[in-house]
């Protein structure tokens, strides 16, 4: 069975970096066809697309988040990452990952990210 775990900080300042991590297990991130993802929700809001990596390791962000985020693996561990940079309180929200296409149905708990001073 695939579980998917996402990790971060939870609580981080405005303009600080934020580093978040999801955890494959049951699966590996280098499968091909596969990509993988990150969205988000924020409080009261729909779910937002963030980016993804390939199985080969190609990344993509949003428009109007692509200077603000980087997303990585390390595929030792099966992992893959995605840092903000310079977060505002509008990057609160509850982050997520899975994969495209044909997304897992059992998304893991996601983790909360709260951007406060």
């Amino acid at each position: 069975q695939v579980q998917l775990q996402e990790s971060g900080p939870g609580l981080v300042k405005p303009s600080q970096t934020v580093s978040l991590t999801c955890t494959v297990s049951g699966d590996s991130i280098t499968t091909d066809y596969y990509y993988w993802i990150w969205i988000r929700q924020p409080p009261g809001k729909g779910l937002e697309w963030i980016g993804y990596i390939t199985a080969g390791g190609t990344t993509y962000s949003i428009p109007s988040l692509i200077s603000r985020t980087s997303i990585s693996r390390d595929t030792s561990k099966n992992q893959f990452t995605l840092q903000l940079s310079s977060v505002t309180p509008e990057y609160t929200a509850v982050y997520y990952c899975n994969r495209a296409p044909r997304p897992y149905k059992d998304w893991g708990q996601g983790t909360q990210v709260t951007v406060s001073s």
